[in-house]
């Protein structure tokens, strides 16, 4: 039974994710116009930061976030109640325990947030579940079509959102993203950064809601120019 929306894929009545052949895209230069607006909006972020301006760009840091995200959804096919959910537990799972890890020290190491992230609540940026939310929609779509099983894309995919949060981390300390206590980034973060994200992997993967995204990709290579630049010039 074809779906009445226009999409290339959508959810049948058992709840499988299926191909439309009849289905033609009609938003190409919408896609490219995205492209390349992220582009500039990080190349221009990353001239800031590495100018006498730095502060006012990182002043910028939420806005830079909350454009990401959009983007990545907007680029969404299907919405139906599965990835809803997915994405609402995401967003609150991934700050609610970075709420328990600055209260508690026990999670990911004893650190605290600054101020680059914007408005806080219990301590932590609520910035912080977007950037959850990102990494792990972003990190689903660039392993979602290899042909292996579930839980190996969800081991991938943890570990894509790793790497990713393996290169913030000197940038985000020296920029006043967050601090560690004694300046030492405990290794206890990554195992934990790993097992939360492979736990939202997992849910993702085993839930049939839509993981083509072209923008994820897109996305990805971004943020990693972009922190790698910083790292080597900053």
């Amino acid at each position: 039974m074809k779906p009445e929306q226009q999409s290339d894929y959508y959810i049948d009545e058992h709840g499988n994710l299926k191909y439309n052949p009849d289905y033609i895209e009609v938003r190409p230069n919408y896609f490219n116009i995205s492209v390349f607006f992220l582009i500039v909006v990080h190349l221009v972020g990353l001239i800031g930061l590495l100018s006498p301006v730095k502060e006012m760009f990182l002043k910028l840091t939420p806005f830079n976030l909350l454009l990401s995200i959009i983007l990545l959804l907007s680029f969404q096919k299907i919405w139906n109640k599965n990835f809803i959910i997915w994405v609402v537990i995401v967003f609150l799972s991934g700050f609610f325990v970075e709420v328990l890890g600055v209260k508690t020290g026990k999670i990911f190491g004893v650190y605290s947030y600054g101020e680059t992230l914007g408005p806080k609540l219990f301590e932590v940026p609520v910035m912080i579940g977007v950037n959850w939310l990102m990494l792990a929609y972003a990190s689903a779509t660039l392993v979602n079509k290899l042909n292996i099983t579930k839980i190996l894309k969800a081991v991938l995919a943890a570990i894509l959102m790793v790497f990713l949060d393996f290169l913030i981390e000197p940038i985000a300390i020296k920029n006043d993203f967050w601090s560690w206590e004694n300046n030492i980034i405990p290794v206890q973060n990554f195992i934990a950064w790993f097992v939360v994200s492979f736990l939202m992997q997992l849910m993702c993967f085993y839930q049939p809601i839509n993981k083509f995204n072209p923008f994820g990709l897109v996305l990805y290579l971004v943020q990693i120019c972009f922190f790698l630049l910083l790292l080597i010039f900053q």
